[in-house]
């Protein structure tokens, strides 16, 4: 019996030995956390770093719960896909724009690469939108669908377009097929781009006035497809409204020229000179990428939150929902 007593006794002086050494264990854990998250000892590169870091986290966070709801509630594959693509824009851009934060001295042709995932995905994204706008309307240009109450309506275009196009056209099958053509020749236009961009870098035959060219090309490229959406959105406001176009389209038009004049503005701003790495805290030798990177991945933050509205899960949960409700009663 006694040396039943001194064995519990001696376990449980184990057990609290053991307890106090995993208290203690992550007490230090914690400590060295709290210390390396001590902002006091940071320099403003990694505090940037850190921000930017939780930036990114926050942008997944509410892009993979925003996925998970159309994931769990999948009803139309044909939008949801179109759907899921353009809301995965958002970590895409931020993700990207933090591996290139974190290599703060990479070299042009490394900043060039990672501009050129963020844009390919921005003209797949544009694609598909417009793609989503048709699959509402219940048109298709390739199995010649376009219904008609909705010909015939009027197309009022303004300067530029009216140099290669009349001021006024009627909406049928070619004009719509036109819109398509326009949005889809950026698809192809920014890859090709960013190919002949990384090629002639590499090869050390990228001066500054080459550079401003492709940024000239780009730009006319992307604003034929912004257009061709704008116009979209115009003619067809009234049958799309249930749908919450607008909000839509402020999501793509925000991301895609935000943050391509946002960047046009930095280069010119270095260019000048306004703009230089002493004045920041980030000492870099690239201070437009830098910049810009740090913008994006919080900007991301703000597009992830918009997306929740504009492509909520609701239109698509309010069937399965009726339907679960139905199967339920029948049991």
């Amino acid at each position: 019996m006694k040396y039943s007593t001194v064995s519990t006794l001696h376990k449980q002086s184990k057990s609290n030995t053991a307890a106090a050494s995993g208290v203690g264990a992550a007490s230090s854990i914690v400590a060295v956390g709290a210390k390396m998250l001590d902002l006091s000892t940071m320099d403003r590169g990694e505090i940037t770093s850190l921000a930017s870091a939780a930036c990114v986290m926050l942008t997944m966070h509410f892009t993979v719960q925003l996925l998970s709801q159309h994931l769990f509630y999948w009803k139309n594959p044909k939008e949801q896909k179109a759907i899921i693509i353009i809301i995965l824009m958002a970590p895409v851009y931020a993700v990207d724009s933090f591996v290139g934060l974190l290599d703060f001295q990479g070299s042009k042709s490394f900043f060039m690469f990672l501009d050129s995932i963020k844009e390919c995905y921005e003209a797949l994204v544009i694609a598909k939108f417009l793609a989503l706008m048709y699959s509402y309307l219940n048109i298709s240009i390739s199995k010649n669908i376009v219904p008609d109450e909705i010909k015939g309506r009027e197309i009022h275009h303004s300067f530029p377009i009216t140099l290669f196009q009349p001021h006024t056209v009627r909406l049928n099958h070619q004009t719509l097929k036109l819109l398509k053509y326009w949005t889809w020749q950026f698809v192809i236009t920014r890859p090709i781009c960013s190919v002949l961009m990384i090629t002639l870098q590499l090869l050390g035959m990228y001066p500054s006035w080459v550079s401003w060219t492709f940024t000239i090309i780009l730009n006319v490229s992307v604003s034929l497809a912004m257009y061709s959406l704008v116009v979209f959105y115009h003619v067809f406001a009234k049958e799309l409204a249930p749908h919450k176009p607008l909000s839509k389209f402020i999501c793509i038009k925000g991301v895609v020229f935000f943050c391509f004049w946002q960047g046009v503005v930095l280069d010119i701003l270095v260019a000048m000179g306004i703009i230089r790495s002493h004045h920041f805290w980030l000492d870099v030798e690239h201070i437009q990428e830098a910049i810009q990177n740090v913008l994006v991945c919080v900007e991301m933050v703000v597009f992830s939150v918009l997306q929740q509205y504009a492509f909520h899960h609701a239109p698509y949960s309010r069937d399965v929902e009726i339907k679960m409700g139905l199967r339920k009663k029948d049991e």
